[in-house]
């Protein structure tokens, strides 16, 4: 099938991340990912999905959007957000036309992308949330820094923070790329896996890592007086931290 994709889910929820945190959102959650991280809670992503067109998905988000559209309440972006998450969305070409046709057709359209693939090609539209991989996530060798000047104002990238040595490592990225010039910045803290999303194919935490409590990280922002936005996943307080399709 031409113009499709494999889509593992699409479903109308809050945004629990980034500076558009609390915001209604379609999530449009692609399958496939390149990388295993550690902390990765959701590996059922990696392979369960259906092939959609394009036609199709865009007519699910026009459905979820339409009580919004009618609403007649003005905000300064339009509501609800879409999310292309994973998985890694950027792994199948067709979320490119996807996007443009999200922007052409009126959404604000976030990408949440691992910053392990080319960034440079996405519609210029569309705000880009991307990491930069610390080294508890095992895959901080597949860090793309050929991405960092593709990135706008209109950008954020995001450091999952789960031990003391991410802390370090993301502090030295900050002030060695001067990257809070270039965009905001997320500190996300890791929420711990219940045991059935430990799955077998995710990297391990690599040896002699401590791991830092939420508080420990606040304390540490403040006392260094970082110039970032400490953030929790927002929907696994809200809902049970392993529950899907929110």
């Amino acid at each position: 099938m031409s113009e499709s994709l494999v889509v593992n889910e699409i479903y109308l929820s809050l945004q629990g991340e980034s500076t558009f945190a609390g915001l209604p959102c379609v999530f449009i959650r692609l399958t496939g990912c390149n990388l295993r991280c550690s902390y990765c809670d959701t590996a059922y992503a990696f392979t369960e999905g259906k092939r959609r067109s394009l036609d199709e998905i865009l007519a699910e988000v026009e459905r979820s959007a339409k009580r919004f559209q009618v609403s007649g309440f003005s905000t300064p972006h339009n509501l609800p957000l879409v999310e292309l998450t994973g998985g890694e969305p950027l792994l199948q070409p067709n979320s490119q036309p996807l996007m443009k046709r999200l922007c052409d057709a009126g959404f604000t359209v976030l990408l949440e992308t691992s910053g392990a693939l080319d960034i440079g090609l996405v519609d210029a539209r569309v705000r880009r949330i991307m990491d930069l991989k610390c080294p508890s996530s095992g895959e901080v060798e597949r860090n793309r820094w050929e991405n960092l000047p593709h990135l706008r104002a209109t950008d954020e990238i995001k450091f999952v923070i789960g031990t003391v040595e991410d802390y370090a490592w993301a502090k030295e990225q900050i002030a060695t790329h001067r990257l809070a010039a270039i965009c905001p910045l997320l500190f996300s803290w890791v929420t711990p896996l219940q045991p059935h999303q430990q799955d077998k194919v995710l990297k391990p935490v690599p040896a002699g890592q401590t791991p830092i409590a939420r508080l420990d990280l606040v304390e540490r922002i403040i006392a260094d007086a970082l110039p970032v936005r400490f953030q929790l996943q927002m929907h696994k307080v809200v809902w049970a931290p392993d529950q899907r399709g929110v």
